[in-house]
């Protein structure tokens, strides 16, 4: 035989149920499922923030010009032999299977050789993959800061004449929201679909 509580055991029960709920609600909270990517998770990273570069028309560029757009930003050259035209081709066929979403990425490409890079070369380079691709050109000076502040690599390695030179750089890419935040670090050579999925996911969830 069960004994009836008394006012205080019940007053008890139900002080003890409503803390319990209090702590779950915090608790479901932070257990939601955070959105899952192809490429290497870097949100919340202190680098690669931003930057002030001038395009092709010379026009002086920011984060905040691309706002509501995926951003995905490639540092190049146009004389690459490889690496830099996969990576250009493979962001045509990206924007192209995003479909109508497709107007809301944008893609970014940084010189390492400003030297040989004119904005007439930039022009051109981009407009064989896509004319709306934008091609940022850097001074030697900004490109050594611009190095540092987003972690890459880039070094001139000499040719058989001064102006046969090629350039070692990174190869990677970065993925920003259409709020402009660094999201994704995503390594070259990983193909067309996973950042199709990365990109339709950023633009879901940002």
């Amino acid at each position: 035989m069960t004994h009836p509580l008394t006012k205080r055991q019940a007053l008890r029960t139900l002080a003890l149920a409503g803390l319990a709920a209090a702590v779950a609600v915090p608790l479901a909270a932070c257990t939601e499922s955070k959105p899952s990517f192809q490429a290497v998770d870097i949100t919340g990273a202190d680098y690669a923030k931003d930057f002030s570069l001038s395009d092709a028309d010379g026009k002086v560029r920011t984060m905040a010009d691309f706002k509501g757009k995926a951003v995905v930003l490639f540092f190049g050259y146009a004389q690459c032999p490889d690496v830099c035209p996969t990576t250009m081709t493979e962001m045509a066929q990206v924007k192209q299977q995003l479909g109508a979403d497709g107007d809301k990425l944008q893609v970014l490409f940084v010189t390492v050789d400003p030297t040989r890079d004119t904005p007439e070369v930039m022009k051109a380079y981009m407009g064989a993959f896509d004319p709306a691709f934008v091609a940022l050109i850097p001074t030697p000076e900004q490109l050594s800061a611009l190095a540092k502040d987003f972690k890459v690599y880039y070094k001139k390695v000499d040719g058989k004449t001064p102006s046969s030179y090629s350039m070692d750089h990174s190869a990677a890419s970065f993925v920003y929201d259409p709020q402009g935040r660094l999201r994704l670090y995503a390594r070259y050579g990983a193909g067309v679909a996973p950042m199709v999925s990365d990109l339709k996911t950023l633009l879901k969830t940002s």
